[in-house]
C-alpha cells in the first residue's frame, strides 16, 4: 500500500511574527514556513533578524522593528500590505521580561514593560487588521505569571493578565469577519532568554533544575512545544476556538501541587 502523504496545515497562508529572531517566535516561523505559510518576523536585532531569514529561507522577509515605536508598527502594517496584500495569522510574540519589586523599581522600567507586552500589540493588532482575512487567527503570547503571582514581577504579570482580558475584547470585536484571537501561554522554556540570568553551562543547568522541581512534568519546555500550539491556533483545526488560553507548562498552572517539589519521598 502506497503510503499517504501528508498535507501541510497553513499551505499558501501568510503569517506574520513578531520576535520572530529568536526563542519561540523563530521556531514558531521555522515550523510555520516548514507547514507551507509565507513569513513575515520582526525584531529590534538586524544581526539575529539576517540570520533567522538565512535560516527561514528565501520565501521568508524579515522587517527590523521595535514594537513600542508607533512608527515601526505602522512601517510593519505598511510592509505586510505591501509585500502580502493579506494577513492569515498573527502570532503577537515578541515581549520583555524584567524585575520590578516593590520599593525598587522606577516608572520608566515598570512602564516600558507595559508598552511592550502589552500597549504594543494593541496598537499592532489595530494596524494589521485592515489586512486580517476573513476567518484570520490572531494569537498572542501570553505566561503563567499571569496566574501565579510570581514576586517581583508585578509589571511582566500585569502586562500578561492583560493580554488575557485584552484578547476577550478583541475577539468580541473581530468577529464579524470570523477572525478568532486566543492566546498561547508558555510556562518556564528553554530559549535563549535565560543568558542573562545563567550564562554559564553550569549556572543554566542548575537553573533549569530548580524550575524543574516546580513543574509537574518535572523539566522545562521546548520552544517547538509552544510552536506546535501556536501552529494548532492558526490552523483549520481550532475552528471552533475562539478567546481561548492554553497553557503549555507542564502542569505548572493546572496541577501545581503535582511538582516534585511537592511530592513525597518513595517509600
Amino acid at each position: 500500500m502506497q503510503k499517504q502523504e501528508r498535507q501541510m496545515r497553513l499551505p499558501g497562508k501568510t503569517a506574520l511574527i513578531t520576535g520572530g529572531n529568536s526563542g519561540i517566535g523563530l521556531a514558531t516561523a521555522r515550523l510555520f514556513a516548514a507547514e507551507g505559510a509565507r513569513v513575515a518576523i520582526t525584531g529590534r536585532n538586524q544581526e539575529t533578524l539576517n540570520a533567522a531569514i538565512k535560516e527561514l529561507g528565501p520565501k521568508a522577509l524579515a522587517i527590523k522593528a521595535d514594537s513600542t515605536n508607533l512608527d515601526d508598527i505602522r512601517k510593519v502594517a505598511a510592509t505586510i500590505h505591501e509585500e502580502f496584500d493579506r494577513l492569515d495569522v498573527l502570532f503577537a510574540n515578541a515581549g520583555i521580561g524584567g524585575k520590578t519589586p516593590v520599593g525598587e523599581t522606577t516608572l520608566e522600567a515598570f512602564e516600558q514593560i507595559l508598552r511592550t507586552n502589552l500597549t504594543g500589540v494593541f496598537f499592532l493588532v489595530q494596524a494589521v487588521a485592515p489586512y486580517l482575512t476573513d476567518g484570520a487567527s490572531v494569537i498572542l503570547n501570553g505566561s503563567v505569571h499571569s496566574v501565579l503571582g510570581i514576586p517581583g514581577y508585578s509589571a511582566y504579570a500585569a502586562s500578561k493578565a492583560g493580554l488575557r482580558a485584552m484578547a476577550r475584547v478583541l475577539a468580541s470585536e473581530l468577529y464579524v469577519k470570523g477572525i478568532r484571537v486566543n492566546l498561547v501561554s508558555p510556562g518556564a522554556t528553554r530559549t535563549p532568554i535565560w543568558d542573562k540570568s545563567a550564562p554559564s553551562a553550569e549556572q543554566r543547568a542548575e537553573l533549569e533544575t530548580r524550575y524543574a522541581r516546580t513543574i509537574p512534568l518535572g523539566r522545562l519546555g521546548e520552544a517547538e512545544e509552544v510552536a506546535n500550539t501556536a501552529l494548532f491556533l492558526a490552523s483549520s483545526e481550532s475552528s471552533n476556538i475562539q478567546a481561548a488560553e492554553i497553557f503549555v507548562d507542564g502542569g505548572a498552572t493546572g496541577s501545581p501541587m503535582g511538582a516534585p517539589i511537592y511530592r513525597l519521598p518513595a517509600d
